[in-house]
């Protein structure tokens, strides 16, 4: 003897298939959401500048980047530098070990934390996704920079 599902039966079915289809689909429009944003991150050595020194200061910038908007945030720690931060900037476009004119000053004073945030142009965010923008901070005791890193996009 075969047994038909109740129309309970049947109805409860085709609520939980529709539950899990909005699911689905509302997963689909966060994801789209969440892709958006670009994380980056870097770890500054004064053995990454070019040329590299003796400076015993080290810290980290952590910044995302809004594809849809082309807003850039980002925070930086920094600490044991040879005297007081003098500027700060993110450089491009250059590849690791290659020196670039300033893409986005921060702003003064620096002090760490650092905080800030700007619009970028199309040629920036294109250098910034690209893999092709550092940051840095320089001291009077290191012009040049004292602490480095290449901005990469954090898995």
């Amino acid at each position: 003897m075969i047994r038909r599902p109740s129309s309970s039966t049947s109805f409860a079915a085709i609520t939980l298939v529709s539950l899990i289809a909005l699911a689905a689909v509302s997963g689909c429009g966060m994801m789209k959401r969440e892709s958006s944003l670009v994380a980056f991150t870097t770890q500054l050595r004064a053995a990454n500048e070019v040329p590299p020194n003796a400076s015993q200061g080290n810290g980290s910038v952590d910044a995302v980047f809004n594809k849809e908007t082309s807003e850039f945030r980002w925070k930086a720690n920094f600490s044991g530098l040879s005297g007081p931060a003098t500027a700060a900037h993110f450089h491009g476009p250059a590849a690791i070990g290659v020196n670039a004119g300033v893409a986005l000053p921060w702003t003064a004073p620096v002090r760490s934390p650092q905080e800030g945030r700007a619009t970028l142009t199309p040629a920036q965010a294109a250098d910034l996704l690209a893999g092709r923008w550092y940051a840095n901070v320089h001291t009077a005791a290191n012009p040049g920079g004292e602490v480095r890193g290449q901005m990469t996009v954090r898995n």
